[in-house]
């Protein structure tokens, strides 16, 4: 690469050295870490922020606790909720899910209830929605290529408006036509008008099978205490084996030749290992790599874009304020996408419980756009606003809140991303030392089962594996509704606490960890 050997390698004297460099305490990064350590391996993860968990953490203001975005800890694999389970115990609570629709002033069950949703319709609206799904049906659109075109082919246009289109564009800031019809199959896979009718009429049954459908799941994990529980847990046990979990260091330098990674400047100090696990964003990594990564690399990389998301936790007088666990708002009238009901995720989320609830006012948007620069005391004025407005609470009620902004919450599934995509992965081929891995290290709107898993399988690598994370869900497959990576990777991963072989201690060797007889 151009002035690639021109800069001179970082010396190991003032570097902190471990086994392996991981960037970002998110999920990711502390599973690769908590694998990695528990194998023998020295890791140090650099996290920016105060606090652990990433897009995960939990934040605590005056005693309330806030979960940035409503985590539910629900997967199909099952040596992912087994880990989930060996890290909190006790403190991982099974938890009854309630979500609604808030639609033209009134509430839909969601799941849909027949009758919820008849009330609510009127027997004339129910008739266009079904003769909208049957003209889809006869004459689908093409090419699909968009989300808009995507949802009308399989419920109808009428229902499209009604219960996507405005609270989709809410979250990306776009109209729905110029959306990526890949986010759709990913978030909606397996869900279709006559899903959504069987389902309904079908009550109970098979709701929480293994072929349950992603959406209409009606029970799920949370901890205690919210989803940071898991990941400060989860540091402890990595910092308890010996490797290091460093706060308040953001990443400033990436330093590289043309074949590996040399090490990492954050925070002011020098970081070196023979491997590297980025789960920071895609666009951020390649910026701070010096010298500068190669065309055309340089200038994909800052073409990767994102939705930035605001969350107002409210600190409100009173109980059972609602039922629901979080509320869906496709109402234009009002900014507000999605409200939390902390309190009905898990009681200690409020000091207070038999007094006060912990509430979350979701918005979406962009970071240079006028909400996000607008002042925390007119956003908090707002979510009060509004939540009287849709008729859930006395804004005299709203006692004290906090305004939570982060940056980078959902990568953009635009027309140029996966071509991009691949040019990342043909850049990481080149580069033995290094692997991406999480939702913005890979660009993939995913859940923490999914990044979990990223992570686990670049940790394998490390120890001498030759799995591939960017298979894991093939573009248009969701993780909670099927697997498109090779099932004989899954039971590899599986098979890490009953082998003998896991049981020896590693060494690096060549770049590569080495057993005694075989590798992974």
């Amino acid at each position: 690469m151009e002035g690639a050997m021109e800069h001179p390698r970082p010396s190991s004297q003032e570097a902190m050295q471990a086994d392996v460099i991981i960037l970002g305490a998110g999920p990711a990064g502390l599973t690769a870490a908590y694998e990695l350590s528990a194998k023998g391996l020295s890791c140090i993860v650099i996290e920016r922020d105060s606090t652990v968990g990433g897009l995960a953490k939990t934040v605590d203001y005056k005693g309330y606790l806030f979960d940035l975005g409503g985590h539910r800890f629900y997967t199909k694999v099952a040596f992912i909720e087994r880990l989930w389970k060996e890290v909190l115990g006790t403190d991982f609570l099974a938890r009854p899910r309630l979500s609604r629709i808030y639609y033209r002033s009134r509430f839909f069950h969601y799941p849909l209830d027949p009758l919820n949703v008849v009330r609510g319709l009127g027997p004339v609206e129910i008739l266009r929605c079904g003769l909208s799904f049957l003209r889809a049906r006869a004459f689908p659109q093409a090419p699909e290529n968009n989300m808009a075109t995507w949802v009308s082919n399989r419920f109808g246009r009428r229902l499209f408006e009604m219960f996507f289109e405005s609270y989709t564009e809410k979250v990306w800031g776009t109209p729905c036509s110029q959306i990526s019809a890949d986010w759709a199959a990913q978030r909606i896979r397996g869900l279709s008008f006559s899903s959504l009718v069987r389902h309904a009429f079908n009550g109970n049954g098979q709701r929480n099978g293994k072929d349950a459908i992603k959406t209409l799941i009606r029970e799920f994990h949370y901890p205690r205490r919210g989803p940071g529980m898991m990941w400060n847990r989860m540091r402890e046990l990595v910092e308890q084996r010996g490797s290091q979990v460093v706060l308040n260091a953001p990443v400033e330098k990436i330093l590289w030749d043309d074949r590996h990674i040399l090490g990492v400047q954050a925070g002011g100090k020098l970081y070196q290992g023979k491997h590297f696990i980025n789960s920071l964003a895609i666009r951020d990594f390649f910026a701070m790599m010096e010298p500068a990564p190669p065309e055309p690399v340089r200038g994909i990389a800052r073409d990767f874009r994102y939705r930035d998301f605001i969350t107002v936790g409210l600190i409100v007088r009173g109980t059972n304020l609602f039922p629901d666990n979080w509320i869906y708002v496709h109402e234009p009238a009002v900014k507000v996408g999605r409200i939390q009901n902390y309190s009905n995720w898990s009681q200690e989320m409020s000091p207070e419980p038999e007094r006060t609830s912990s509430l979350g006012m979701e918005y979406f948007c962009s970071e240079d756009d006028e909400l996000w620069r607008a002042p925390d005391a007119e956003l908090l004025a707002m979510a009060r606003r509004e939540l009287a407005l849709l008729g859930l609470v006395n804004p005299a009620d709203v006692l004290d809140g906090k305004v939570v902004r982060v940056p980078k919450a959902y990568p953009v599934y635009d027309d140029t991303y996966r071509a991009s995509l691949q040019v990342v992965q043909q850049f990481l081929d080149t580069v033995p030392n290094l692997q991406f891995a999480g939702r913005n290290g890979m660009h993939r709107y995913n859940n923490q089962d999914h990044s979990m898993l990223t992570a686990l399988m670049a940790a394998r690598n490390i120890l001498g594996a030759e799995l591939d994370p960017w298979k894991m869900h093939g573009d248009t497959e969701y993780l909670e509704e099927g697997l498109s990576v090779a099932v004989d990777d899954i039971l590899e991963l599986e098979s890490d606490h009953l082998s003998e072989i896991e049981r020896k201690p590693r060494t690096l060797e060549n770049g590569r960890a080495a057993t005694a007889s075989q590798n992974l």
